[in-house]
Parts: structure tokens; C-alpha cells; sequence
């Protein structure tokens, strides 16, 4: 059985909300792909993007956020 892909980043624009989102399992691979979404599509305008986790319950908790909070 797989395991939950917990850790969840998110690239939303003003002009087209979100364009791709991709689901990982460890965190350390999400902190590494956030980093790298920045420097992908952070020139994008109106571009945010998100690194969340899934707590019990099925919601999900900012833990950075680009360009609003902790890179």
C-alpha cells in the first residue's frame, strides 16, 4: 500500500488560480521542490505558491508560502 502523499505544493497565478499542484510524501522533498518552484515559476506574474500538510481530518496547514511568507 502506498503511503499518504502528505506534504502538498500548490502554484496558483491572479489571472488563471491554480495551475499545477504536486503531492509528496517526505518532507524534505517537498521543502526541495518549493525551493525550485520559486525559482521556476516565481517570475510569473500574480504567481504564489504554497507548501502544505495534511493534518487529521483532512485539512491542510500552510507551512510556506512564497511571496508572502518563509521561503
Amino acid at each position: 500500500m502506498d503511503e499518504p502523499q502528505r506534504y502538498r505544493l500548490t502554484l496558483t497565478t491572479t489571472a488563471d488560480g491554480t495551475v499545477m499542484d504536486g503531492r509528496w510524501v517526505d518532507l524534505a522533498t517537498a521543502l526541495r521542490k518549493f525551493r525550485s518552484w520559486i525559482g521556476s515559476y516565481g517570475s510569473m506574474p500574480g504567481a504564489r505558491i504554497e507548501l502544505t500538510e495534511q493534518a487529521t481530518g483532512g485539512t491542510w496547514i500552510e507551512l510556506r508560502a512564497w511571496p508572502d511568507g518563509k521561503a
